[in-house]
């Protein structure tokens, strides 16, 4: 069986590396029970640090659209040149709240 490829980077999930789900609408805005997509860590990292929970919900709910935001594909185009079990801190400035 091959590994599952992430969404957002397009690279594979290898066994013990670190991924989480991520809820394409959020939880808290009527996601619970939603389709999800198994991404690595630092991915779903990059999407809660550029996103709010309304952003994902009304513009950012398919992998598709969040590869258009423009931070996240400045981040896609520098975590491909990674391994894929590369972790970093989540560069840059966090949102506000």
């Amino acid at each position: 069986m091959s590994d599952p490829v992430c969404p957002l980077c397009g690279r594979p999930i290898p066994e013990g590396v670190p991924q989480s789900l991520h809820h394409l609408i959020p939880k808290l805005k009527g996601g619970k029970g939603g389709p999800t997509v198994l991404l690595h860590d630092i991915c779903h990292r990059e999407i809660h640090a550029t996103l709010t929970e309304a952003e994902l919900a009304r513009e950012y709910s398919t992998p598709e659209a969040l590869k258009t935001h423009p931070r996240l594909a400045k981040f896609i185009v520098w975590v491909q040149k990674r391994p894929p079990g590369f972790r970093s801190r989540v560069p840059g400035r966090r949102r506000k709240r």
